[in-house]
């Protein structure tokens, strides 16, 4: 892929970013989602690419735009596409930080197909690389990343996501001496966090979805970082039995199998970018004035290892989709 892409995959967040933001603390998700939906497809339309999305929205009977399968792009080179044009819905509902625009491109056949479940992951930044398994005791795995950031196991910060399924692991963190931070929802920034030297944040852990596994996946590839994740089936024995099932058909032959990195993103020739809706620890979410809109993006490509902090202002005239780039 031309490195010019990248830019232009930042143009579809930046406006994803833009139309939710309006929904901030308007309570409403569903709309807050819409927006995003709505502006993302219509911004890929513009880029030049032949795209597939492998992971989005929903079946093509779920999701009217972005669905997996659907084809984007004004025609180009053939690549894959896994979004989230809203990370974190509840996140702009109720105005609280961390919900973002995030997409992943990669050449045909380079981003793992997530079936729509749960993955338990776990994400270190480049340092910590190869020194960490999803199977080994949390202990260890602090023990590992603290001895390649030369610090104390006291030093470390996991993310982790405050569900009840995770009071386990929580406990584990607690007792070897690591310091947490429990978030309400989205695992993707936490990654992309824990991959980037001086936020704060020292690795990623818990179960959280599969499709955002892999988002995640290609931040940290980009970044020299390492990720593992499982598939982790939920609920009842039925519904166990058809996301098994549902792996299955996608590929997925062994449900128990440990996905490194390579597995969630095999292609190097990847590119990710996020746009902030609300404030993170590494953006800063969308700020409106009279005229215009200034939005915080990040985007990267691993085959050149550019990172890019993306300050943009957008102006327009009358409706802020209408926007004149400056």
């Amino acid at each position: 892929m031309d490195r010019e892409l990248a830019l232009e995959f930042a143009r579809v967040t930046e406006m994803a970013a833009i139309a939710c933001g309006r929904w901030m603390g308007k309570g409403d998700k569903i709309a807050a989602d819409q927006a995003a939906v709505d502006a993302m497809r219509t911004m890929f339309d513009t880029v030049s690419i032949s795209g597939t999305v492998v992971i989005g929205e929903g079946e093509m009977d779920e999701a009217p735009m972005l669905y997996i399968g659907e084809k984007v792009g004004a025609g180009g080179p053939e690549v894959d596409i896994a979004v989230d044009p809203l990370e974190g819905t509840n996140l702009v509902a109720k105005g609280l930080p961390g919900a973002i625009a995030v997409l992943a491109i990669a050449p045909k056949g380079g981003l793992l197909h997530a079936p729509d479940m749960y993955m338990d992951k776990i994400a270190v930044g480049p340092k910590a690389a190869g020194k960490i398994h999803i199977d080994a005791p949390v202990k260890e795995n602090l023990k590992a990343v603290a001895s390649a950031l030369e610090r104390s196991v006291e030093d470390l910060t996991v993310v982790i996501l405050d569900r009840p399924r995770h009071e386990g692991i929580i406990k584990q963190v607690r007792d070897a001496g690591a310091r947490i931070k429990l978030i309400s929802d989205g695992d993707v920034s936490p990654a992309v966090n824990a991959a980037i030297e001086g936020t704060g944040v020292h690795m990623m852990l818990g179960i959280g979805g599969a499709p955002e596994g892999v988002l995640a996946a290609a931040a940290v590839k980009c970044l020299g970082g390492d990720m593992q994740g499982r598939l982790w089936p939920d609920g009842s024995d039925a519904e166990k039995a058809t996301q098994i099932q549902r792996a299955k058909s996608m590929g997925l032959a062994d449900i128990n199998k440990v996905l490194t990195i390579n597995d969630l993103v095999s292609s190097d020739d990847v590119i990710f970018a996020s746009t902030a809706i609300t404030q993170g620890d590494l953006l800063n979410g969308v700020r409106y004035f009279g005229g215009g809109v200034r939005t915080h993006s990040l985007v990267m490509r691993k085959a050149s290892g550019t990172v890019r902090f993306i300050d943009a202002i957008h102006k327009y005239d009358q409706k802020p989709l209408l926007i004149k780039r400056s």
